[in-house]
């Protein structure tokens, strides 16, 4: 007798499940999908008692999940008792031993065996649908296609032979974010699902912009007297072209400025850095001078020294 008819014999896939015999299929299913979702490798990652339990899982309801093999199941467990045990002959119903290899016909002949082989419904681990693979892939983007979203072909060259997938990365990713596209990796085996594909995303830098959140940054140099006097200052964004931005006076050195909806998804956040000149004209170096010699107050009273 084939070891999965065995196992017909051996295992309660009832318990298995935690349904009683008599449930009906829409609440077997139910049961099933709950504890798939809680067993599942994909959320239960390097857990092997959970894997192995999956496995039980998706085993038993294999089985009592279909209408057709449920009978069978329910008819071969019936019979059960007549294999005395599965030894070498054993008392069977009216007083007459029925050995093992008595049974192996017995079962033969009522799943319709031809010329021998594997019952219907009847599979070994290996012969059920299998998942197919995870993949990875890395993903380079440009500063300005990481902000705004962009579509692109991302190009595989896994076991099953190079391929491209289009993919739809949305706006706002950032460097070390996870895409995954369900269903885009390795195919499943004997109707199995396939895997998904998970693209792990690397932003480049920009020359000019930073990223806060969903808001872009940019430092922008202003001379002392604009930050003095206050002024009207032109500040780049990332897509939308110049504006015109007011600095009021007294504006210190590393004062943030919002300007909502400039920053693509998000805020452009400007932060003022006054720019200290490094070498001085003569005339330059007079106005300082005079500006110090008319300036009573420090900025260094509250050091108390």
């Amino acid at each position: 007798m084939a070891e999965p008819q065995r196992e017909w014999f051996e295992k309660d896939f009832y318990k298995v499940l935690g349904v009683a015999e008599d449930a009906s299929d829409k609440d077997i299913t139910k049961v099933y999908r709950k504890l798939a979702r809680e067993l599942h490798p994909d959320k239960n990652p390097g857990d092997t008692g959970a894997e192995e339990r999956f496995k039980e899982v998706s085993a038993a309801y294999d089985v009592v999940g279909d209408e057709e093999k449920r009978k069978r199941y329910d008819e071969v467990r019936r019979l059960g008792p007549m294999a005395g045990g599965f030894g070498g002959g054993g008392s069977g119903p009216g007083g007459f031993n029925v050995g093992f290899d008595d049974l192996s016909d017995l079962l033969g002949g009522f799943f319709g065996r031809g010329g021998g082989g594997t019952p219907p419904g009847f599979r070994s681990a290996q012969q059920r649908p299998q998942r197919g693979a995870d993949l990875e892939a890395d993903l380079a983007l440009d500063f300005e296609d990481a902000v705004n979203g962009i579509e692109t072909t991302i190009h595989l060259n896994a076991g099953e032979g190079p391929r491209d997938i289009k993919a739809r990365i949305p706006a706002g990713v950032t460097t070390g974010k996870k895409i995954r596209l369900k269903g885009r990796g390795s195919p499943g085996r004997l109707g199995g699902p396939p895997g998904d594909l998970f693209i792990k995303v690397t932003v480049r830098d920009h020359h000019l912009f930073g990223r806060a959140g969903n808001d872009l940054t940019l430092d922008v140099p202003i001379t002392f007297a604009e930050a003095a006097l206050g002024a009207d200052i032109s500040v780049p964004t990332l897509d939308a072209g110049p504006v015109t931005m007011r600095i009021p006076p007294g504006t210190s050195s590393g004062k943030t400025f919002r300007l909502r909806g400039k920053g693509g998804s998000g805020d452009l956040l400007v932060t003022a850095v006054v720019a200290v000149p490094e070498e001085l004209s003569e005339e330059q170096k007079a106005a300082v001078e005079a500006f110090a010699a008319a300036s009573d107050d420090s900025p260094r009273t509250h050091l108390g020294v």
